[in-house]
């Protein structure tokens, strides 16, 4: 299994940390430039000169903490800045820190539920016509076009964040549907290769029945051997079906190929293609080698040649290290290169996924990824029945 990665200290730093360092450090640039600053900073009178700078610190501050967990808690902190700098030297204050609630919207709506977005879109909205008619109420004239402009930017920030939302969640849907697919496509090539291999048992089954009625009087040991033969031919091919007949979905018609199913045994021929593709491969044995199911051996097969192409393909490296270990019980295959590791080694198409669905099928385990140290691995656990390990 790879090690997991623990994200960097500067990642795992909260962004409103990041934010109330920014203003820290401003207003002791400014004190720095004129020490009468701290005076006017903790004696409010009123009216002080840095109360926008102030107010537009505390509020993006807080704002940032609370945006990835509370969001309606941010929109509120931005809307009470907005109104508490009404009437300060700095007029565009408000108007800024209503900009940051719309962003704080925004983002609510891209990242949360329309049940808790819209909620923070109407609380902006309701700001907007609560000061309209407090100001109505007061009998002071003001131009109403302000508050209408910006409940415009409240709708167009909620609507942005929900496009995006639903943009990510179409993305979501499509890469499902492309998964299954891939899932899909694997079990009809499994299937295929079943089919395949159920078929040249039959054909042995048949060639070992004849051999043995033609011989039963004449050699009664040739027809043992034929008996015996068929046995065990049988038994393997009902294993193996057993184990996979469950789990697949009839294929489309094609041609079954005339070639013999590969296995373990083919890996020679893999590396000879490596080679000629420009990447050496290492292939190291443990264990006993002995004879597999066909099903185990098919399998570990093709997880070692889609595990290679995608070297070949994607790495960036001229060699990998394959290991088939075969142990009491089961058989272990680690594919390891150290190559660029992460998304590019894995490739753009489905193999990762092919690969755990196969080994799914067979009840193994399966683990794909990059390696601290660079380079991506791959390695499968595949179960041997016991009737086949003894």
């Amino acid at each position: 299994m790879t090690a997991a990665l623990r994200p960097s200290l500067l990642r795992r730093v909260p962004p409103g940390a990041w934010v109330g360092a920014f203003w820290v450090t401003l207003i002791l640039v400014r004190m720095l430039q004129r020490p009468d600053e701290l005076r006017h900073l903790v004696q409010y009178n009123g009216n002080i000169e840095d109360a926008p700078l102030l107010a537009t610190a505390v509020v993006t501050t807080l704002g940032t903490l609370l945006l990835f967990r509370a969001p309606m808690a941010a929109v509120a902190v931005a809307l009470a800045g907005s109104v508490f700098s009404i009437g300060m030297a700095v007029r565009e204050t408000t108007f800024v820190l209503f900009l940051l609630a719309d962003a704080a919207v925004g983002h609510t709506a891209a990242t949360r539920s329309r049940r808790v977005s819209v909620p923070a879109a109407g609380l902006c909205v309701a700001t907007l016509a609560g000061y309209s008619v407090w100001q109505l109420a007061r009998g002071t004239f003001f131009n109403a076009s302000a508050p209408a402009g910006l409940a415009l930017t409240v709708a167009i920030a909620w609507l942005i964040g929900n496009t995006i939302r639903q943009d990510r969640a179409h993305a979501e849907t499509v890469r499902a549907q492309a998964t299954r697919q891939a899932i899909t496509a694997e079990r009809l090539r499994i299937a295929r290769e079943l089919h395949d291999m159920v078929a040249h048992a039959i054909g042995i089954i048949t060639i070992q029945a004849g051999v043995g009625s033609r011989v039963m009087d004449t050699q009664p040991a040739e027809t043992r051997k034929a008996l015996e033969a068929i046995e065990a031919t049988g038994r393997e091919t009902l294993a193996g079906l057993r184990r996979m007949l469950g789990a697949l979905r009839k294929g489309e018609e094609e041609p079954a190929p005339l070639d013999p199913v590969p296995g373990l045994a083919a890996l020679g021929h893999l590396v000879g293609r490596s080679a000629a593709a420009g990447v050496r491969v290492d292939v190291r044995r443990r264990g006993e080698g002995r004879e597999l199911p066909p099903d185990v051996d098919l399998a570990a097969f093709r997880i070692v040649q889609e595990a290679v192409t995608n070297v070949v393909r994607h790495s960036g490296t001229r060699g990998c290290t394959v290991t088939v270990d075969y142990r009491r019980d089961e058989l272990a295959v680690d594919v390891v290169d150290q190559g660029r590791g992460g998304a590019a080694a894995a490739g753009s198409g489905y193999g990762i996924v092919g690969m755990r669905e196969r080994v799914g099928l067979l009840h193994g385990e399966f683990s794909a990824g990059p390696l601290p140290e660079g380079g991506f691995r791959v390695a499968a656990v595949l179960p041997i029945p016991v009737e086949a390990a003894r």
